[in-house]
């Protein structure tokens, strides 16, 4: 969803993220038990590269497409994202290496993050709501 405001669009691909870091956490948890199964993770996302990157000649961030016709395919990971495996703190006898409590972890800070981002989200709704009334209404 690119918005043409960089601080909307900021927030839509950092709440993308999360979410699919939270779907990779969850994968790890169901596979606890699965032998051999190494964690993954996302690459933490680094601000100033997302912003350089996701610019375009005019310094906004927007989808780029080939025709005006045609919208890709969003990506199930957000720009920028890499699936990274990651090592835990410790490996089982079967070798899985899932740690339930540093994967609950993962998951509750995915999801303040998330709920912060949101609440940003809508406060700036609310700012540009406000600054497009009429005065006095």
């Amino acid at each position: 969803m690119a918005t043409g405001i960089s601080l909307l669009d900021a927030l839509h691909s950092r709440m993308g993220w999360l979410s699919s870091r939270q779907k990779i956490v969850a994968e790890n948890v169901a596979n606890a038990s699965t032998p051999g199964f190494k964690p993954h993770d996302l690459q933490a996302q680094d601000f100033g590269t997302l912003m350089a990157g996701g610019a375009n000649a005019d310094g906004q961030i927007g989808m780029m497409v080939t025709n005006a016709m045609h919208i890709q395919m969003q990506n199930p990971l957000p720009a920028g994202a890499r699936e990274i495996t990651t090592a835990d703190s410790e490996t089982t006898m079967d070798g899985n290496s899932v740690v339930l409590e540093e994967q609950m972890l993962k998951m509750s800070e995915s999801r303040q993050q998330f709920e912060a981002a949101v609440g940003f989200y809508e406060k700036s709704l609310s700012m540009l709501r406000m600054a497009a009334k009429a005065p006095g209404k």
